[in-house]
């Protein structure tokens, strides 16, 4: 029988992601200061924080609850494409997860593939054009992959944050094809993608944060 993730697991794949991305904050500016307008971090910080905010003030055990409410908490942490994307990638995993109070791996798997489905509804960029879609499909594949090798969630979400830190690293040789970046043209390789670099960051810390409880 496949190991689950509950409601207190997945708080502290939450929480874990906050605290990771948060401590990082000043290199996604770093990152975007040489490509963007230099924001990035610090609306990947105020999107973590209400994360968190909301985590704390949430009083259902309902995971789809839950994560609804961090989406929406996130869709309002404005910064340009930061907030819109990343709360709808967690407003895709609270439509998956709705009135469930544990997921399996293959579960979860789902929830992250609902996900990834839904943000690429919201932008027109496809793999290779420099974004967060670069880490956050190759850490999808991973979990799915993952899963179907029978893999529990805590090694499942390890491969997936290799995925995505990989797939965030790979972004340095490419060039922009969306945001501010696209018009450094060749100017833009170089630097790694900031929202894919946070995608890295947000899966290495669901990783951390559900090993930190002996999962």
């Amino acid at each position: 029988m496949s190991e689950t993730v509950g409601y207190d697991q997945v708080v502290r794949m939450l929480r874990g992601a906050a605290e990771k991305v948060t401590t990082q904050h000043a290199h996604l500016s770093k990152l975007d200061a040489a490509i963007g307008d230099g924001d990035h971090g610090t609306a990947m910080r105020k999107a973590m924080s209400l994360l968190a905010k909301a985590v704390a003030e949430n009083r259902t055990r309902d995971l789809g609850a839950l994560l609804s409410e961090v989406g929406w908490a996130i869709l309002g942490a404005g910064g340009g494409s930061t907030g819109p994307l990343f709360g709808t990638f967690f407003m895709g995993m609270s439509e998956a997860a709705n009135e469930k109070v544990s997921l399996d791996v293959p579960e979860l798997a789902t929830v992250f593939t609902h996900a990834l489905a839904s943000v690429r509804k919201q932008t027109q960029a496809e793999p290779g054009d420099k974004t967060l879609l670069d880490a956050l499909i190759p850490a999808v594949e991973a979990f799915r992959s993952a899963a179907d090798a029978g893999k529990g969630p805590a090694l499942a979400l390890a491969d997936a944050a290799t995925a995505a830190e990989q797939g965030a690293e790979a972004t340095t040789d490419m060039q922009a094809r969306f945001g501010r970046a696209k018009n450094l043209g060749e100017r833009s390789k170089g630097t790694a993608d900031p929202g894919a670099t946070s995608v890295g960051l947000m899966f290495r810390g669901f990783a951390d944060g559900l090993a930190a409880g002996g999962q």
